[in-house]
């Protein structure tokens, strides 16, 4: 089976950081008529997570069925309580994913939310402030965090709205048989896909632990595996397994441009994995560039001007290989330039990383960046069930 089945005729605008998104994604809510399904890994406690809050509750007590999704752990557990009781005050359905891991360590990491099955968002970013930290809201930014989101309209909009539908649906009391038939329903839902070279194709790819555990990944491999002539990848969090790692090297050794952008300086253990994985990858021709401006928090990537995609899934062991996660792969030149631009804009602002200069690194800081791959690839084994390799 292909990893993405795309669907033509679909407009879909591309979202730089909240500026852009958050005045869209409340607009749509506000114009909301029938039904809003939302769901977010963060939403914070400040006057961005208010708004979105505001607009959400307007819309329930306008009589709109408004269904929304928190992660337990993301947007933190008294947070969550709080805002609990809040939303049920106002009419809005709220379900939490996975309070004190009793489904075990995965989260929901999306961010989806469709309105009246005409327009839906998926993308990167949080509810919450831009100039602020995402995992201390006490830290100021010193630029507006670098992240991503889309607005889709047209036929694909019905695959999101069914998996938005299918997950609040899971996250309730369902018998085992319901549960069953709902798996296979949704096994079967995105077979009818339709291809048009002339119009804008896009496919929605989500992962979990059921139907979909590989279906990112794979999307990714297919589209290094076709690559031409260059691949501009960003990401925060750069940890996959050996598999990712062996087709970018591979790509670039067959002379195509390989370019990651690496946010760093978040999570020093996150840094010292990627760290640890340099040298390979720069003996083979992939060049590599640290993002230091402010927060890289986009999950993005374009290829051969051809191919692009957005959405929440990091490129490391949690995100390709434990938690839930919702991309939209787009096949369409003008937003692959648009979005390419906007990559080669962070890439001009980032430091590169030279081979020669990482050779002469002290051996000490090369033995820690070791041990930390050692033991990050340790914990991903565990918890992803040996799926981390």
């Amino acid at each position: 089976m292909r990893p993405v089945d795309f669907i033509a005729d679909n407009e879909v605008k591309l979202l730089h950081c909240g500026t852009e998104f958050f005045p869209d994604l409340m607009e749509a809510i506000d114009a909301a008529q029938y039904d809003v399904y939302f769901e977010t890994y963060i939403f914070a406690d400040d006057d961005t997570g208010h708004a979105v809050l505001d607009a959400l509750m307007r819309a329930a007590e306008r009589g709109v069925t408004v269904r929304m999704i928190t992660d337990w752990f993301g947007t933190g557990a008294g947070r969550v309580k709080r805002m609990h009781a809040q939303l049920l005050a106002a009419g809005v359905e709220h379900r939490i994913f996975n309070p004190w891991f009793k489904r075990g360590i995965a989260r929901t990491h999306r961010k989806i939310c469709v309105v009246d099955r005409c327009i839906a968002f998926v993308g990167g970013i949080n509810i919450n402030d831009d100039m602020f930290c995402d995992y201390d809201h006490n830290i100021a930014l010193s630029a507006p965090r670098w992240d991503f989101a889309v607005a889709v309209r047209g036929p694909l909009v019905a695959n999101i709205h069914r998996e938005a539908v299918a997950q609040w649906r899971r996250l309730g009391k369902m018998p085992l048989t319901e549960r069953i038939g709902l798996y296979n329903e949704m096994r079967q839902a995105n077979k009818a896909a339709v291809e048009n070279a002339t119009t804008v194709q896009a496919g929605f790819v989500v992962r979990d632990n059921f139907r979909n555990r590989h279906t990112i990944q794979k999307a990714y491999l297919q589209a290094l595996g076709r690559a031409k002539k260059s691949v501009l990848l960003a990401n925060p969090y750069f940890a996959p397994g050996r598999k990712f790692r062996r087709a970018l090297s591979q790509t670039a050794q067959r002379g195509v441009e390989v370019i990651l952008l690496i946010g760093v300086g978040e999570h020093w253990l996150q840094d010292a994995v990627a760290h640890s994985f340099y040298p390979k990858l720069l003996a083979s021709g992939v060049r590599l560039v640290e993002y230091h401006k402010t927060q890289l928090h986009a999950k993005v990537a374009v290829i051969d001007d051809e191919w692009a995609t957005v959405g929440s899934s990091n490129v490391d062991g949690l995100s390709l290989f434990l938690n839930q996660e919702a991309n939209v792969v787009i096949k369409d030149a003008a937003f692959a330039r648009s979005l390419r631009r906007e990559i080669e804009q962070a890439i001009a602002d980032g430091i590169e990383v030279h081979e020669h200069e990482y050779q002469h690194i002290g051996r000490f800081r090369r033995i820690g960046y070791e041990i930390a791959y050692v033991v990050y690839r340790t914990l991903m084994r565990i918890f992803a069930v040996g799926k981390y390799a």
